[in-house]
């Protein structure tokens, strides 16, 4: 991940027009992780996450996703 994201920072520094793509690949991986999230704790209200440190490696991918699609909107421009 951090070679593909070193590739689009080499691309914005030298001036070129900067390919939205990055952005639009994150950010729909991003909804539809929250699509899915969503559908399973509907699903099985009470016992998901399962555990503790579930509901934490949860919150922890969520907030990755996040920085990622931010990351991404910041060096595409």
């Amino acid at each position: 991940m951090s070679h593909l994201l070193s590739i689009f920072m080499a691309a914005a520094e030298e001036g070129e027009e900067s390919s939205k793509t990055l952005f639009y690949v994150t950010g729909a991986l991003l909804a539809v992780f929250a699509v899915v999230i969503s559908a399973i704790g509907i699903s099985r209200r009470e016992t998901f996450p399962a555990s503790l440190g579930a509901a934490r490696a949860v919150m922890a991918l969520a907030a990755l996703l996040v920085v990622v699609v931010m990351a991404s909107a910041i060096l595409t421009g």
